[in-house]
């Protein structure tokens, strides 16, 4: 990248994230380069070099190249402003200094300069200071207007990094969400937002702090309770060796939210998120098994039956569902079904059956359904055991009218 640049004489500059973690000593991510040149012909030429995928973006002057796993940011150094709260912003060219100045937080205001023979930390913001501090700090009191996603980041740093919002961030912040400015973001904006927390390594912390903000409160008025969200991290936390959820996925992080909600209030969560198919089944999954619940706990209910409940919904609702849920027997059953029930069924099968004489057609199903149950319920176990049952349906379908 840096041999490139120097090249076409493009000063480069690494910046943001990846600055901010090397004067934390924490592992480096992607990286982001910030170019006082074109980024996406920049972005094309390195990508022919290594092998690698340019994607561009052009109203953004930006540019991703991608070689396996391994991805660079390459953005033209530029300056921002905002017709409105919440708009995308217009972009004019600019320094490094103009791409600093736009930036959300002084701690992601940095850059290091790749060109010449000594490289010193560009700093305008104080950035470095507050890194020493421990605190989340953004560069003007209007940034939360201009931009509102910027609660979401905020939070999410604060959290990530074990700092604090400082006092004056803190109030143009709850200013920013009284006035509802988050409100007028787009459902995609928002949802990426969402999706940011759920992929950090400890998202109930920044929904936490997101709840208190009152940020939560106003993507959909009903959802401001986490408790349940502190019911799974709390439970991942005690270590409490069960085998299965040992891991904790975004998607459980997202169940355990919309637990508490009405079928209604989820729909409309739904809607406001505009959420892809893998995130509204598992919303509508997790309030399908929490309306279970009599059911589930009832002690008299078979085996058979609980699969026949469960079979088909997503594995992130039910795991969460069962360590959000108040009823141990619920969870019980649910840990049943993903632990042994699911993965029962009988030696034989429809080819089986055909050979033992049992007629093609509905009557075939019946019987594979029948020994499926007592598979389940215990009533047959061996190989001999299914032999057995087969024959018997046999004789009693055969028994029945029309048999």
């Amino acid at each position: 990248m840096r041999h490139r640049a120097e090249q076409q004489s493009v000063p480069v500059y690494l910046v943001g994230g990846p600055v901010r973690d090397v004067l934390l000593d924490r592992p480096i991510g992607d990286l982001d380069f910030v170019i006082e040149g074109d980024a996406p012909a920049l972005a094309r030429d390195l990508a022919a070099e290594v092998g690698g995928v340019a994607v561009v973006h052009h109203a953004f002057r930006t540019a991703t190249v991608s070689v396996g796993d391994d991805r660079v940011d390459i953005v033209t150094a530029r300056s921002e402003s905002y017709p409105r709260p919440g708009a995308l912003p217009k972009i004019t060219p600019g320094t490094i200094a103009d791409d600093l100045a736009r930036r959300d937080l002084s701690i992601n205001a940095m850059a290091l300069p790749l060109g010449g023979d000594r490289q010193r930390l560009l700093d305008p913001n104080g950035g470095a200071r507050d890194l020493s501090a421990g605190v989340v700090r953004t560069l003007h009191d209007r940034s939360f207007v201009d931009d509102p996603t910027r609660v979401f980041r905020a939070a999410r740093y604060e959290q990530r990094l074990g700092f604090r919002i400082d006092d004056e961030t803190a109030c143009h912040l709850e200013r920013a969400v009284a006035c509802g400015h988050v409100k007028v973001l787009s459902p995609d904006r928002v949802r990426h937002e969402i999706e940011r927390v759920l992929n950090e390594a400890q998202p109930a912390l920044a929904l936490g702090r997101l709840a208190g903000l009152g940020v939560l409160a106003e993507i959909s008025e009903s959802w401001s309770g986490v408790d349940g969200l502190f019911r799974l991290y709390s439970e991942h936390c005690k270590g409490n060796g069960r085998p299965l959820g040992s891991v904790i996925t975004p998607m459980m992080y997202l169940a355990a939210l919309v637990y508490p909600l009405t079928p209604g209030r989820m729909e409309s969560l739904v809607s406001r998120l505009n959420m892809p198919n893998s995130w509204s089944k598992v919303s509508r999954d997790t309030l399908a098994v929490r309306d279970l619940k009599a059911e589930l706990s009832d002690p008299a209910l078979p085996n058979s039956q609980t699969v026949r409940l469960l079979t088909g919904i997503s594995e992130d609702a039910l795991l969460a569902v069962a360590r959000v849920t108040s009823s141990a027997a619920v969870a019980r059953r649910i840990r049943s079904f993903l632990g042994e029930l699911k993965s029962i069924t009988p030696a034989l099968d429809g080819d089986d059956l055909l050979e033992l004489g049992a007629p093609s057609g509905p009557q075939l199903g019946r019987i594979l359904d029948e020994l499926f149950d007592a598979k389940l319920d215990g009533g047959v176990n061996t190989i001999e055991d299914e032999h057995r049952f087969v024959r018997e349906a046999l004789v009693r379908i055969g028994d029945e009218p029309g048999g």
